[in-house]
């Protein structure tokens, strides 16, 4: 439980995730160059890709919609390297991560803005009552804390998992997201 807010009530979206081979005949045929089965894994996953991307992307629907295009091209442009090791879902997850860290970095070097790493400087007031200030709290913190946090408190992935779609060390996932949980409760006290 996070301060209030029920680690089952984050984990309620996680619930009906596909099995790990469902996907597997559609992103054979996908790689095979079937847009029909593309369009398929597609509309399978694209709005929990997108619901991820909207949180780490604070919210930014523009944004949020953006960084899901690139990751569904880029799985499109990957999928004949796509081996299968593990599920579509998992794959077309860590690639759309990827594609949101680095737009954040883009925009925070574009704009001067605080590094991905390091905390903004102004933290807003929040009451952990309402969803809506817990989500600005969610979305005000680094951009890493906040992946680790929403990847694993929200989406129920695993330190490994995370771990590999951020390019960590599952000990540091753990710390990112002991981090971030100490930086959300700051802010919602």
């Amino acid at each position: 439980m996070m301060d209030g807010y029920p680690q089952s009530a984050m984990r309620a979206m996680t619930q009906a995730r596909e099995p790990a081979d469902a996907d597997a005949p559609l992103a054979r045929a996908a790689a095979a160059g079937s847009l029909t089965a593309f369009e398929a894994l597609y509309r399978r996953h694209a709005p929990r890709v997108h619901g991820v991307l909207l949180r780490l992307c604070s919210y930014d629907r523009g944004r949020a919609e953006d960084c899901t295009q690139e990751a569904f091209l880029a799985a499109w442009r990957a999928l004949p390297a796509f081996r299968g090791d593990s599920a579509f879902g998992t794959w077309i997850h860590r690639i759309a991560v990827h594609a949101a860290l680095a737009a954040l970095r883009a925009r925070a070097a574009h704009d001067g803005a605080a590094a991905p790493d390091e905390e903004p400087s102004a933290p807003p007031a929040v009451c952990p009552a309402e969803r809506g200030e817990l989500e600005r709290a969610v979305a005000a913190l680094p951009p890493r804390a906040r992946s680790v946090l929403v990847l694993h408190d929200i989406e129920g992935w695993t330190h490994g998992e995370i771990a590999q779609a951020l390019g960590l060390a599952p000990g540091s996932c753990k710390a990112h997201l002991h981090r971030a949980r100490a930086m959300l409760r700051a802010r919602l006290e």
